[in-house]
């Protein structure tokens, strides 16, 4: 088995409180790396962080940080640097969506610009601030936490195109960075059964009728069940590690098959998919 280890290669986890981006900063920890992580608010990220260090190796501080801010992701940089003298690996996994938003017809401008505001011009700011850090720590990994939904139509107006140009700016980074040591990478994530997901499917089900709106949602991905954030903790992990020291500018799908092709009733119905292979 092969052990990968974040010791000495300090890491800035952004989004951190709750869900994948926590999962992220206990796996990294766990992995004897120290993890500045940040939220929004404060109290929301402090029980995180004491929780963690007092279970791993890794040390993990707790800073308050809205990433669309300049300032704030200036004053979480400085923090990380203060702390453990540099930056070797950045996180970009703050971001979210709302609910009306998904069509759009349904998204008002407000809306729109909030969702480019927080997942795009988030990600920018961070990735612009840990760069000259990084660069002076030797280089290092970025890993930005996109989506399936910046791959192809299933909705989602604004956080859609948001994640799709993540993947723009990840590769400009790659491109223009990997001279200094700095690598750049996207982990598109499908469905994540965190509690925020589980509530949106839910909220989903009050507007169904007939097969469960759950059976249908896990009817598209043909593993056959939704993701776990720890999958996209120990994918960020490996591309934040050496091990992956020649991978970059690379959108890596999370996503149980959902991308692959056609939904599995519809393979079922028309290709027998579900009918065992017989022996030759």
């Amino acid at each position: 088995m092969i052990e990968l280890s974040l010791a000495d290669r300090p890491a800035i986890v952004t989004g951190a409180s709750r869900g994948i981006g926590r999962q992220i900063a206990t796996t990294f920890a766990a992995a004897g790396g120290d993890v500045a992580i940040c939220a929004r608010s404060y109290d929301d990220v402090e029980p995180v962080a004491e929780e963690i260090t007092a279970e791993h190796d890794g040390r993990v501080v707790p800073v308050e940080c809205d990433v669309t801010d300049a300032e704030d992701v200036r004053e979480l940089v400085d923090t990380a640097i203060d702390e453990f003298g540099g930056v070797q690996v950045l996180v970009n996994n703050a971001g979210g969506s709302v609910e009306s938003a998904d069509l759009l017809h349904r998204c008002d401008e407000s809306e729109f610009q909030s969702m480019l505001e927080l997942n795009l011009k988030g990600p920018y700011l961070v990735a612009r601030e840990v760069l000259p850090a990084m660069i002076a720590s030797g280089g290092g990994s970025m890993v930005h936490i996109g989506s399936v939904n910046g791959l192809f139509g299933i909705g989602l107006t604004g956080y859609s195109e948001a994640k799709s140009g993540l993947l723009a700016l990840s590769r400009n980074v790659a491109t223009h960075y990997g001279q200094h040591g700095v690598r750049s990478n996207v982990i598109s994530a499908g469905t994540i059964e965190t509690q925020n997901r589980r509530d949106e499917m839910e909220s989903t089900e009050e507007r169904s009728e007939g097969t469960s709106a759950r059976d249908r949602w896990l009817d598209q991905y043909p593993l056959g069940r939704f993701g776990r954030p720890e999958e996209v903790a120990d994918t960020a992990l490996f591309l934040a590690t050496e091990r992956a020291g020649f991978i970059t500018g690379e959108n890596v799908v999370v996503d149980g098959g959902l991308t692959v092709g056609l939904p599995t009733s519809f393979e079922n119905e028309i290709y027998q998919a579900d009918e065992p292979p017989t022996e030759r």
